[in-house]
Order: structure tokens, then sequence, then C-alpha cells
């Protein structure tokens, strides 16, 4: 096992009803900015709900974070925080809008260009404002640590960044809030936490016994849900072990002391500020055929997950890895998203585009290895169309 260090100071107030427990969690003297999305949060009561449990608190709105949260809009809300004089922001939605708050609070008292954060990745972040979320899509992660996306419209360069500073204070996690979500949504949060376990899982044996079994529990935990959390009628424990295993894929804990990918999620990035593709339907894509392509450096690892997660252990161990790939796409196509480039009216030249973007934003050096070149890249999304 590598060495590590894990660090996750985010509270998590789980369960039917606690976005009551806003009224303790925020400070009393705050002057608080609600984030969102679109019109749902208004339409299914939850931002009612929210600006109820912050009772006299000053409270202001910003609305309009994009599925994928864009630079140019987000600024705006930096301005906001400025003008007004905020000094706690509250994200409502699921991980576009917390990706989003993450931004704007690393960005509200940043000394410099705002948009440097995205190219340093980061690591010039010394100072954020505090903020806490209410979840209402589970997918992504982001309400339990501390990285985000942003992507830049003008240039469509999608950007991830990272600090300790932006760990959300705390989560509320009510599996309920799910429940008016549409049926593309849900499979989005499933293939997204799971793809995300996989990222920290298929790598190579590093004697993390552990953080083996965790992730091979979540993925068998996502598998066995899938059905009754895609179902027509909401299914409260089937919602909230989604809700609960979206957060443990990626808040640090299975990626502790392990080697990590990402590959797949890099490479959709391009496809999704190129496209306009659902970031979970760009793993979805990339996924099979990168496992495809890197089949020999993940042998050991593929064939455990094979074994541990899918049960397969008859033929050689080709056949093997032939078998679980293929059973990783069936996975996705049996909630009901497409896993072929062709399936989104993209051919060869998305792919000349994608290799092209990734050069451009030195992305040259990806994986666990670091040896998915573009070439390698281009290989890749070749197979998958």
């Amino acid at each position: 096992m590598k060495n590590f260090e894990f660090y996750n100071p985010t509270r998590i107030v789980f369960g039917s009803g606690k976005v009551a427990e806003l009224s303790r969690l925020v400070p009393a003297d705050a002057r608080v900015l609600v984030l969102y999305g679109g019109a749902s949060a208004q339409k299914t009561g939850t931002l009612d709900e929210v600006k109820a449990a912050l009772g006299d608190r000053a409270v202001l709105e910003f609305g309009g974070i994009e599925a994928n949260p864009t630079y140019e809009t987000l600024m705006r809300a930096v301005a906001q925080v400025r003008q007004e004089k905020i000094d706690f922001l509250l994200a409502v939605g699921g991980g576009s809008v917390i990706d989003g708050t993450k931004f704007v609070a690393a960005a509200a008292n940043f000394d410099g260009e705002p948009w440097d954060i995205l190219l340093k990745g980061g690591s010039q972040v010394t100072q954020a404002l505090p903020f806490g979320t209410v979840l209402t899509l589970p997918a992504t992660g982001s309400e339990m640590n501390s990285g985000a996306v942003v992507t830049r419209k003008a240039t469509r360069t999608k950007l991830p960044f990272m600090s300790a500073l932006v760990f959300p204070q705390f989560s509320v996690l009510d599996p309920t809030k799910t429940y008016t979500l549409p049926p593309q949504q849900i499979a989005n949060g499933i293939v997204d936490a799971f793809v995300h376990t996989l990222e920290q899982y298929l790598t190579y044996p590093v004697q993390g016994l552990a953080q083996d079994r965790f992730a091979e529990g979540l993925l068998q935990t996502l598998v066995e849900i899938a059905p009754k959390a895609l179902a027509e009628i909401p299914d409260y424990d089937s919602r909230a072990n989604l809700m609960w295993s979206a957060s443990l894929a990626l808040n640090g804990l299975i990626g502790a002391g392990v080697p990590q990918d990402w590959a797949t999620h890099m490479i959709g990035h391009e496809l999704t500020a190129l496209y306009g593709i659902d970031h979970a339907r760009t793993l979805a894509i990339v996924l099979p055929p990168l496992l495809n392509v890197q089949r020999e450096t993940k042998r050991a690892k593929l064939l455990q997950y094979a074994e541990r997660v899918w049960a397969i252990t008859d033929g050689s161990d080709a056949q093997r890895i032939d078998q679980v790939i293929e059973r990783t796409r069936q996975f996705f196509e049996s909630l009901g998203i497409k896993t072929r480039l062709s399936d989104y009216g993209l051919g060869p030249d998305a792919v000349d585009a994608v290799v092209a973007q990734l050069e451009a934003h030195d992305m040259t050096r990806l994986g666990e290895h670091q040896d998915v070149s573009p070439a390698v890249s281009r290989a890749i999304l070749m197979a998958a169309l």
C-alpha cells in the first residue's frame, strides 16, 4: 500500500426531513447566498423548504447554474457575492451546482484572475468562503470531497481543480429529494458513482486490501440497487443506498493509498465540452474501450474485478477479461445509457477533435502509469465509434 494522508471534514446529515437541520448548521448571523440550477428546485418545493429552515437570516439567491457549470455564469455569482458582502454559500442541487459553488467560494476573494484557479488546478487557492450543500441528485460525490470541474464556454475548455479549502462544511442528504428526478438522471448517477469507483480500483495491485473490498462492495451495491432505483415508483431504501454509495465512491476513502487512473474522466470531459453529452454518458462511452486498450497493464485487477464483482471464473484470462468488459458495457446499456460515439451521432471527426483538445489542455500523459498518450486516447476513441 502507498503512503497516504486522508482528510475529510465534511459533516453528513442523512435522512428524510433533514433539510430542517439547516437552522442549526448555518451560522445564525450569516449572509447566505443560495445557489441552485434550474426551475426544479422551485417547482419541487425544495427551495422554499431551505429558505424556511434558514429562518430570519439574510438570504439571497443565485439560480441558473448549468448541468456543466460554466465559468461565465459562475463569475456572475462571484460578482453578487462581492457586491452583497455574502459570507456563507449554500448549494442546493446536484454535483454541478456544488462544483460551481466550490468555484465561487474559491474565487470570491481570490487575489488574481479567477480562471487561474482552473488553469493551476487549485494550487493557488489560499482562502475560500464557507459553504454547505443540500444534495438533490446523487452522482458526483462533490458533496463530500474537495474537487470540482468547471467549463469555460467561450473556449469549450473543461478543467478540474482541487483544494482542501473547498470541502463543504456540511452536506444534507435526504433521499426523498431524488423522487422527482427523471430516470435519465438516476441512471446517470449510477454510472457516475460506478465509474468513480472503478477509476480508483481498476489499476494495479498494491495490497490495499480494505480499499479493494470497499470498492467491490460499492460496485456490487450499485448493480444490486439499479433496477429498484430506476423503478417508476421511488423506493426509499434504493435511493438512500444510491445517495450514500455515490458519496462514498469519491470522498477519498477508497482511493487512499492506492493508484488512481482518471483517464476515462479526462477524455470524457472533452466530449462534454465539445458536444454537450451528459458527463456520465461520456464515461459509459470511454470506459469499455479504455479497459480493452489497457487490458495488459490492468490485467490483475480486471481479473479480480471479474471474479469478485461479476462472479466470472470460467475461461482463460483473456476470455474472462473480454467477458467482464462486455458485462460492464451491458450494465450501462441496461440503465438506458448508450455506449458508442455513433449512438450520439459522432464519427471519426469527433475523435480528431477530442484528441486535439486533450493535447491543447496538456492531457497527454494520463492514467495510473501516465502512459495514455494522445495516440492511446485516439485508439480508445476509435474503438468507441
